[in-house]
């Protein structure tokens, strides 16, 4: 039995696009409609089709947008024929594009020689396996990101689908993984990709300043107000905001961003006057909001108004063949930044690599590896380079691999070996209540920053101080 080549029509004027309905399902097409982009998003997944015809002027966002969002070929049309319109569109990878008014034989002629020479889309919509395949893919790259196992494919589609709308979205993912990257994908995939995203980590602001930095205060609104300061949400006035590790922000700046949400406005610290706002949230964490609501430490009124859309991103370790992808390209890219000789992976190394459970994603990948870029004497990376914790690996230990990380118990203890993890945990736990963070983030070699990050992902909040 024959395949039937399903056909999208993206046109708000309804005579038009019923006419174009009925003319394609004349010639054997199954035909799905739509009045915009944002209506085309929501009710369809637009890689099922074979083809998209959509009008270059709709409400709310141009028909180009539309190519962004698929890997489906977009046959753009346009009332407005000049060369400029033409050009752009195919400049931004419409496959063609046709003038109104049209010739029925000319759009249909269009349409069949489409679908002739493009790729099926049972095979548009399979993940590539091949390096070769990689670069010579249709499916749409989402911007600045890496993957071709099927968690990343998905997450992929998602931002895709999510960058064409306007509404909240909520990335989960354990520290490292890219939550930024996904944030930015969003923005330049969407229709605010001119303006900027603002990207503030909500754990990084001391809490007494935090609703300082978002909502900005008027002059004399506190000791220290000097001067009138914009705020980061007024900051991203039509554009993205984004805020990264939401779950750590205090509740009463929740209760100000929730007013963000509803009312699309904000208001200084300090004033008595409102302004509106036109800004798109996009929100990041890797706890658990649900949890903290049930704990009284987020609002449940702004959970619900934050979790429209949520992606979660895989961590390093459920990636398979791409951990081995990521750490070349890691790999020749810390080359290139540190303007070294042309390295290479040897065979003990790449194991150690795919075996590891990489507690910090990503980012810890790039650390060990410009680590080993640093510190290589010859053309190859040795295991040993890359200071991977073998404890995490199943690899055996060679003489003195972790001779550094000891335990930090007393010498009268059993001589307990430690992981990397183990002896931060017990370092911090021993000596938080006599150190501060610089303390401690200079004893263990690593930045406050650092600190921090590692302090989520064990599960080691910073003990508040008691009022005396």
């Amino acid at each position: 039995m024959a395949t039937v080549n399903q056909i999208l029509v993206v046109e708000d004027e309804p005579v038009i696009r019923s006419a174009l309905r009925r003319l394609l399902e004349r010639h054997d097409y199954k035909v799905a409609e739509a009045e915009s982009v944002k209506d085309s998003v929501d009710r369809y997944d637009m890689d099922e089709f074979d083809v998209i015809i959509s009008d270059l002027r709709l409400p709310g966002a141009p028909g180009t947008d539309l190519i962004k969002a698929t890997s489906t070929p977009v046959l753009i049309m346009t009332s407005y024929s000049s060369l400029r319109s033409a050009v752009d569109s195919m400049k931004m990878g419409a496959v063609d594009y046709i003038a109104k008014p049209f010739e029925h034989s000319e759009i249909i002629e269009t349409v069949s020689r489409i679908i002739r020479e493009g790729k099926p889309r049972e095979l548009r919509k399979q993940p590539s396996n091949g390096s070769a395949a990689n670069t010579s893919s249709t499916e749409p790259v989402v911007p600045g990101m890496i993957g071709n196992c099927a968690p990343m494919q998905e997450l992929f589609r998602r931002i895709r689908k999510v960058a064409m709308t306007d509404s909240t979205v909520l990335i989960n993912g354990e520290s490292g993984t890219g939550k930024e990257l996904v944030a930015q994908a969003i923005n330049t995939l969407s229709s605010r990709q001119y303006a900027e995203m603002i990207s503030v980590n909500c754990a990084a602001i001391p809490e007494n300043l935090i609703e300082s930095e978002l909502f900005g205060h008027e002059k004399g609104a506190f000791t220290g107000a000097t001067s009138t300061r914009t705020g980061l949400v007024e900051a991203a006035d039509g554009g993205t905001l984004f805020l990264d590790e939401i779950g750590e922000l205090p509740l009463e700046a929740q209760a100000r961003l929730l007013r963000v949400l509803q009312e699309n406005e904000i208001r200084k610290v300090g004033s008595v006057q409102s302004r509106k706002v036109d800004v798109r949230l996009v929100a990041a964490t890797h706890r658990d909001l649900k949890q903290l609501v049930n704990e009284g430490e987020f609002r449940e009124d702004l959970y619900y108004r934050i979790n429209v859309m949520t992606l979660l991103i895989p961590p390093l370790r459920d990636r398979g063949d791409d951990i081995q992808k990521l750490a070349e390209i890691i790999l020749q890219r810390t080359c290139t930044r540190l303007k070294t000789r042309r390295l290479q992976l040897s065979p003990e190394a790449k194991e150690a690599i795919q075996v590891y459970a990489w507690p910090g994603n990503v980012r810890e990948l790039e650390n060990a590896i410009e680590r080993a870029v640093v510190l290589a004497e010859s053309d190859e990376i040795s295991i040993d380079l890359l200071a991977i914790d073998t404890e995490y690996t199943g690899i055996p230990k060679k003489t003195e691999s972790t001779a550094n990380v000891a335990s930090p118990a007393e010498p009268g203890d059993a001589t307990e070996e430690l992981s990397l993890e183990d002896y931060f945990q017990r370092f911090v736990l021993e000596h938080q209540d006599s150190m501060t963070e610089t303390q401690l983030a200079k004893k263990l070699g690593i930045s406050r920053k650092c600190l921090w990050e590692r302090r989520q992902r064990f599960g080691l909040p910073r003990k508040k101080k008691q009022a005396s």
